[in-house]
Parts: C-alpha cells; sequence; structure tokens
C-alpha cells in the first residue's frame, strides 16, 4: 500500500472487510475498527478515505472531513472530495504519478503498468547517483543552458547505462571525469535542427521531431506550425516568431539565415520548426546551405508534407491507380505574389495537382487551368487547416470552386487538390472533426 509505504499509520473503520483487507489487517499493516463509521473517527487524522459501499455514508464522511479542513478522497465520486489519489510508479527518489482526475482509476492503474515496464528500477539510483554531483555541476557551468546540455548528455550516454547495469561507481567516475574534461574544453558552437511539424496534427510528428523538440534552447518557428505542436516545446525554450504572411509582414528569409548562424555560433541548439517538410516549399535547401557556408553542425528531420497529410485527412488518394497516373506539387504564388506558372503542364489529364498556398490565387489557377484545356467540370477541392479538429474541405469543380470560397469564411493554412481523385471524398472521407466535420459542396 502506498500510503503505508509513505510511513503513515493507517486505521480502518467498517462493520465488515472484504478478503484483501482482512489480508492487510492480519499482516499488521492497518489498525482496524469493526464498527459503523463516527464523526469522532476524524479526530487527529491528516488524510481521510471514504470506500464505503453505502453512497450515504460516503457523502457524510466528506462533508464532515470538509467541514474540518481534512483532505477527503471519495471512491468512484472524485466531486464529493477535495483531493485525489494518483496511481504511481515509485523510483524513489523519482516519482511519476498518473491521474485521470477520477475519470477512470482503472484508466490510470493500466498506465501505471506500462510506464513500469518503461521505467528500469535502476532510474532511483541514476537520481541519487546525480544529485551527489549538482552542487559539483553547477560551479562548472554557471549558465544554466549549459549545465542542463552537460545533464542531458550524461543521463543519456554511457554513464546512465553503467548504472542500468549495476555499475554505479563506474557511473560515478565517469561522472567526475566528465566534469574535469568539461572544465578544460572551451564553449562550442551550437547546432541547428531543421525539423518538419507536419500538417497540423501532433500526433503526426516522427518520435525524432519530438526528441529536439524537447531539448532546443530556442526554436525559430513559422506560422504554419499549429498551437497543440507548439505545446510540445520544451518549457524553457526561448521562441522566435518567423512566419510570413501573404500581403503582410514578412520576415526575410536572409534574416532568418543570419538568425540561425547568430544563435548557433552564441552554442545554442537552435530549432527551426517548418510546418510540413522543411524541403516541400519549405525553404530547407537555402537554409542548410547558408548552415554549410558557416560551418554551422545541423540536422534535417522530414516531416509529413501537407500533400499527404490534408488529403489523407479528407479521404483523397493523390495517386488512385484508376484516376490518376502523376501527381504534382505546385506552389500557389511565387515569392512576387504573382502565380505565373507552366500551365501547359499542368493542364494534363489524369494526374492530380496539388497547390500549395493557393487561397489568393484560386480564381487565377482555376481560370488557367481551364484556359489551358482542362475541362470545367474538373472535380476540385480546397483543404483548409487539413488535419485538425478545424478542418474544412470545400469541394466543387474548377469554374465553381472560386465562388464557393468567396462565400465560405476559409481561413489559412489551405491546399487545393485538382482531378479526378476528388471524385473519392465523398466515399473515402473517414476524419471527423471534433466540431463535427466541415464538408461542403457547390
Amino acid at each position: 500500500m502506498l500510503l503505508q509505504r509513505a510511513g503513515a499509520e493507517i486505521l480502518v473503520v467498517a462493520p465488515r472487510l472484504d478478503r484483501e483487507m482482512r489480508t492487510c489487517v492480519d499482516d499488521g499493516l492497518v489498525r482496524y475498527l469493526a464498527r459503523a463509521f463516527s464523526e469522532s473517527d476524524l479526530e487527529n487524522q491528516t488524510l481521510v478515505i471514504a470506500a464505503t459501499d453505502d453512497a450515504t455514508v460516503n457523502r457524510r464522511i466528506a462533508e464532515l472531513a470538509k467541514a474540518r479542513g481534512l483532505p477527503v478522497n471519495v471512491a468512484d465520486e472524485p466531486a464529493l472530495g477535495s483531493c485525489i489519489l494518483p496511481s504511481v510508479v515509485d523510483r524513489s527518489p523519482v516519482q511519476i504519478a498518473i491521474s485521470t482526475g477520477g475519470a477512470s482509476p482503472v484508466l490510470a492503474r493500466q498506465l501505471r503498468a506500462r510506464l513500469e515496464n518503461y521505467v528500469p528500477a535502476a532510474y532511483g539510483r541514476l537520481a541519487e547517483l546525480v544529485e551527489g554531483f549538482r552542487a559539483q555541476a553547477k560551479r562548472r557551468f554557471p549558465d544554466g543552458a549549459q549545465r542542463r546540455r552537460f545533464w542531458e548528455q550524461m543521463l543519456q550516454g554511457p554513464a546512465a547505462e553503467a548504472v542500468f547495469a549495476g555499475r554505479v561507481d563506474t557511473a560515478r567516475d565517469m561522472l567526475r571525469k566528465a566534469l574535469d574534461d568539461a572544465a578544460a574544453k572551451p564553449p562550442s558552437c551550437g547546432e541547428v535542427y531543421l525539423v518538419g511539424a507536419g500538417p497540423g496534427d501532433p500526433d503526426l510528428l516522427t518520435f525524432r521531431a519530438l526528441r529536439l523538440m524537447q531539448q532546443a534552447d530556442v526554436v525559430v518557428y513559422d506560422r504554419l506550425v499549429s498551437a497543440p505542436i507548439l505545446d510540445l516545446i520544451r518549457c524553457g525554450a526561448e521562441r522566435i516568431y518567423a512566419g510570413k504572411y501573404p500581403r503582410g509582414p514578412r520576415v526575410a528569409q536572409e534574416e532568418i539565415n543570419a538568425l540561425l548562424i547568430r544563435l548557433a555560433k552564441e552554442g545554442k541548439r537552435v530549432l527551426r520548426l517548418k510546418g510540413g517538410d522543411p524541403f516541400i516549399f519549405g525553404r530547407g535547401g537555402e537554409e542548410i546551405a547558408t548552415l554549410i557556408d558557416e560551418g554551422i553542425p545541423f540536422q534535417v528531420v522530414p516531416g509529413i508534407t501537407a500533400a499527404s497529410g490534408c488529403a489523407a485527412y479528407a479521404g483523397i488518394p493523390l495517386t488512385h491507380r484508376d484516376y490518376a497516373q502523376a501527381c504534382v506539387f505546385v506552389t500557389g504564388h511565387r515569392q512576387d505574389g504573382t502565380v505565373d506558372l507552366n500551365w501547359e503542364m499542368l493542364a494534363h489529364p489524369r494526374q492530380t495537382l496539388v497547390f500549395y498556398m493557393g487561397l489568393l490565387g484560386v480564381g487565377i489557377i482555376c481560370e488557367q487551368l481551364i484556359s489551358h484545356g482542362l475541362p470545367p467540370n474538373t472535380p476540385a477541392a480546397m483543404i483548409a487547416q487539413g488535419t485538425t479538429p478545424a478542418q474544412r474541405v470545400l469541394v466543387a469543380d474548377l469554374e465553381k470552386l472560386p465562388g464557393l470560397i468567396e462565400r465560405s469564411d476559409i481561413k489559412a493554412p489551405t491546399l487545393i487538390i485538382v482531378g479526378e481523385v476528388v471524385r473519392l471524398h465523398d466515399r473515402l472521407r473517414w476524419f471527423s472533426p471534433s466540431e463535427g466535420e466541415h464538408n461542403v459542396k457547390s
């Protein structure tokens, strides 16, 4: 029992006991009074748990305990109590508490069982070892970011593995040597992580992306990164917005490049977080070319690009063999704001066209595709805020799509899909946003 292991003296008051509690009494783990509850039982107590099979008794216990200012937990009725008892993974001094706010204690126990398998018992010994070096590390690294980086390396490296293998003395020697070596080394250059955040749903992040988001010192992000994904960034990381708004304020790409270089040369780990994939209309190539010229170490983590993510969540397979023999990704506007594209190449049958950032130029896109040979009744769809609870899908043909969008309150980011595969949307759509699926047809 967690309370007994925490040093609590436990008194059980009940006319009858179940088999499990009877065993605890027989083993001397708890004191037992074989009678009904009395208000006097609350005297000199620190915590009260009402867990009888009588809801009226439980309610009375809760009311009396609250009147005395005692924390009280009511089994199966969390709203009646003033505290909850989470499931705990105990790796002392490491403690992990899991709570569902009383909604489902069974679910909390199942989650605890899973974590028990993932968190080795040696984590307690590792925490005790680290505690013995904290003061020394603080003297060696007065800068908090450098100190955090040192401990992250130690806790994921050979010293931690030595503790897990039962060689605590070896791990202690490794930590001591690492601190001595760090004192003789000059501060190193930082690193840049170029990470694709995907189209919006945080569940579509890669494991590697999430790991780097948790260890970055500073995050430079754009407007296509959704709020739930930003919430996964390490709490202490500095955040710098470097977004670009169509026909609005812009941060020049050269300024972003210079910012990444400056931050890295200050010794920081810089997360350049981009919506979608950094190498698909994300200017990732331009940024790492600059980093190479400056000798800045970097990593690239691909993300799910908007074309595949949004199309999948809208039930539109981009390359269904019965409808399309090719798929073309196109930017919906040029750097100068125009929509001057190779329309002859794009206006071909039996291919799927995906236009990124095409909301402002949708009228020109549809007009030019029709004028260069695509039938006016070619199916087309606009997906707004794809893969998120606010996803909206507007379906029409090339001739009617601009008018449909004009009558709708569509917000970026958006994606336009043109081609026969759009006809599959009604049959294959599966994603229902929490606010109710938003689908509009002309």
